[in-house]
């Protein structure tokens, strides 16, 4: 029985690493805009979904759509949720205020 042996082969070469920076497109002008910032996700206080609550009661023929734009395009604290966590909230709405009434110390942590 002879013994079956494989050619040598010769090591692959590292992968290309992608450049980290951004190139920028020589033809655009100079702007003194920024771009928009991508944040992650994050939840809303107890205390900013009562804020949500305060502005829907206070514009009831606003759609849902048009309350999340206003509280992302808000100078002061923008909040950033979906329409779908909006939606979300309104359904438990109840145990919100009701969990505000049994503790209030639950705005603070």
């Amino acid at each position: 029985m002879s013994e079956k042996t494989r050619k040598p082969r010769e090591k692959p070469a590292p992968y290309k690493q992608r450049s980290q920076t951004v190139t920028k497109n020589k033809d655009t002008p100079t702007t003194s805009a920024k771009p928009h910032k991508v944040t992650t996700r994050k939840n809303l206080t107890l205390n900013d979904w009562l804020a949500v609550f305060a502005y829907i009661d206070t514009h009831p023929h606003q759609s849902q759509a048009e309350i999340v734009l206003h509280f992302e395009k808000e100078l002061t604290g923008a909040l950033a949720f979906s329409q779908s966590a909006l939606s979300r909230a309104l359904k438990r709405r109840p145990e919100l205020e009701a969990r505000v009434n049994s503790n209030p110390n639950a705005l603070h942590q």
